[in-house]
Parts: C-alpha cells; structure tokens; sequence
C-alpha cells in the first residue's frame, strides 16, 4: 500500500472519529448492532461455514489440477457444460453469500473464466433446494416456483454477460497458458481427489444445517439431528484419507493455501459485516435506517418499489435461509409480491461483506457490474412477477 494512501486513510478515519454524534442514542445502537452482528456471524457461520469453505477453496488450488478446472470453467470451455456445472452447483451447496467466497476465490485464481465463476457466485447461495421448498412451503408456490426458475436463469445471463463484457480480459489471463492433461505422478488417482473434496463438502452441508422451522418435514428434522454424527464420521473420514493418500508436505502446501484464502477474505469479511449491523442492524433490530422506512417503500408493484427491494436486499446479509422469516414479516407489514421475489433473488446471493471481497478477488470493475447484472435482473423479474400474481 503506497504512503499516501495510509495517509488519506489516517485522515478519512481522524475525521470519522471527530465529527461523527457519538452522544446521539442512534449512533451509539448502531454501533451496538454493529458489533453485536459481528458476534452473531462469528458464533453462528465461522466454524461450521467459513472454516469449512476455506479448507476447500485450499483444496481445490493445490489437489484439484488446473488442466480439470480449465477443463470445465475455463475460457475455452464448452459453454453448455461450463454453465451447467456452474448453475447446478447451488443444489449441492446450501451456503450463503459470504461461505461461497472462498469457493469462488478458489476456481477463479486456478483460472476458470469470469463467466462460468461468477455463474458459481451467483448459484451457490442462490439456488439452494432447501431455500426454494421452505419459500414455497412458508410463502406459498408461487413464489417458490418463480425464485427457482429465476435463480437458475439468472446464475447463467449474470455469466454470460461477465464473460461477454470481459472477454478481453480472460483472453490476457489465459495467455500463454499450456493446457495440460490432469497430473498422473502426484500418486493418487482423480477418483481418489474427488472423494477427498467430496468429503470436505459434505462437510460443510452438514456441519452448516440450518435447524428446522416450525412446520418442516419429518426428513429434515431427522437430518438435522444426526448432522454431527455425520459431520464427525466425515472428520473420521477426512483424517484417515489425508494420512493414506497425502504427503507431510502435500498437507503443509494445503494448510498454506487455505491461510493465505484467509488472510484475503477474513478481514474485509468482518468490516463489511460491521457496516451493513450499522447501517441496517439484524432481523427485528433497529439501526441507522429504520426497518420501517424499508417496508413503507416496499409496498405495491412499482419500479421503484422493486428497484429498492433489489438494492436493499443486494446490502443486506442473509444467513441460509434466515432470509424467508424476515421476508414473511415484511409481506404482513404491506410489501408487494413483485419486491419480495426482487429481494429474494438479489438477497442470498449479495450482500455489503460479499462485495467487498468479490472486489478484493476480481476488481472494481467487474464487482460493480456484476452487481448491477444482479440488481437489474432482480427489478425486471419483480416487475413481471407483480404483475402475473397483482
């Protein structure tokens, strides 16, 4: 980081510090929530989500070769099975918009193209079986059809527009680059490292089970109550692959891999995650913007009211599936249908702490477009769903 900008972040932060109304009862609960979010995240989603996501995204940079990630998510890769294994990815992993990160900063830096990658980002928190049958379940099938079909069309336009927008882009990264056939002398086979990576997510499945709401199914209840059993068989497992399979120095590259996918994401994970507590606070807690300011400008089926469900719900951090609760108390409050599918659709797959990372791993520029792909396509959906449903 160059000196002069640590200096206009000493003086940013000087004037912060100064002028900001710290004897003014909002500010200070903002604050409150802020870190009172942070704590929330750190008990509820950094063992059991994070921790697990960040020992993948490690596993797949050293274990997984880049000839197979080419294979499927490079730029040269046949569209059609690119975005297939891209969209169908968010029916296997039941994560929100911030577990996905390490995944996503993962195949990305191993070289799968901007659009296949981003269709990753967009599907993992967004196309969740789980998510979709509790919405159709709590809200009704309407709405529970239409946030499944408009979740796989989006994770394939927002890819397709960020490969054909940044085609030159992924040409100059690919530049140069041999493609190689899988790797034959690392002394394992590639049935052998898909059951490894398997395993790891399975592990975060189950060790990220949400508990079951009222009314859930007798499955999950049951799934639910055996999910450490599993998780801790699955350690068994993991353990026991690691030692036959692995090297001391396999092991050592994989542990490095996975710290350094840490240091990246962690810090600008927990700013983001303090911003938004004070900005918008957790579910039925107040903040800086008040939840009824947010419900009084939800209502109807207008492109505004569907605009600002899209950006709000884009900023707001959704923990899986906490998202159908807090959009079940916004509907009885007066929000419109159209808006409730715009927040459905943008919500689980953004949020503040999300963009500042995708920004840390892509950039900028095409953090700032793939949003806007998201929020467009999230206005225009709510738009016509208002208007099939009323």
């Amino acid at each position: 980081m160059k000196e002069r900008t640590k200096l206009i972040y000493l003086i940013a932060i000087y004037i912060a510090c100064y002028y900001t109304p710290f004897h003014s009862e909002i500010i200070r609960n903002s604050g409150l929530e802020a870190f009172l979010m942070l704590q929330e995240y750190a008990r509820e989603h950094v063992l059991t989500c994070l921790i697990p996501a960040f020992f993948i995204a490690g596993a797949i940079a050293v274990f997984i070769s880049q000839a197979s990630v080419l294979k499927y998510f490079g730029p040269q890769a046949k569209r059609v099975l690119s975005y297939a294994v891209a969209s169908v990815s968010g029916t296997i992993l039941a994560v929100c918009s911030c577990t996905v990160l390490p995944l996503f900063a993962g195949i990305y830096t191993r070289g799968a193209g901007i659009g296949p990658a981003t269709a990753f980002l967009y599907s993992g928190p967004a196309i969740n079986v789980l998510a979709i049958a509790l919405t159709a379940r709590i809200l009704g099938w309407q709405i529970g059809l239409a946030r499944a079909i408009g979740a796989v069309v989006f994770a394939i336009v927002a890819g397709l527009l960020m490969s054909k927008i940044f085609y030159k882009d992924d040409q100059k990264r690919t530049a140069g680059q041999i493609y190689l056939p899988d790797e034959s002398d690392k002394g394992r086979t590639l049935f052998q490292d898909t059951t490894f990576i398997f395993t790891l997510v399975l592990i975060l499945i189950f060790a990220a089970f949400a508990s079951p709401s009222e009314g859930s199914s007798r499955l999950w209840i049951f799934l639910f109550s055996m999910k450490w059993y599993m998780t801790i068989l699955l350690l068994i497992g993991t353990v026991a692959m690691i030692s036959r399979w692995f090297t001391k120095e396999e092991c050592f590259t994989w542990f490095d891999s996975t710290w350094s996918f840490m240091k990246q994401i962690f810090p600008l994970l927990f700013i983001g995650v303090l911003c938004a507590g004070f900005l918008l606070g957790r579910p039925g807690h107040p903040a800086l913007i008040p939840e009824h300011y947010i419900q009084e400008l939800l209502g109807g089926n207008s492109l505004w009211a569907n605009f600002f469900a899209s950006i709000a719900g884009s900023l707001m951090y959704f923990a899986t599936l906490t998202e159908i609760p807090i959009l079940q108390g916004l509907m009885g409050s007066g929000m419109g249908n159209g808006p409730a599918l715009a927040l459905l659709l943008s919500g689980p797959a953004l949020s503040l702490p999300n963009m500042l990372v995708i920004n840390g791993v892509i950039g900028p520029k095409k953090t700032a477009t793939f949003v806007a792909i998201i929020v467009i396509l999230s206005t225009i959906a709510g738009l016509i769903y208002g208007m099939i449903v009323g």
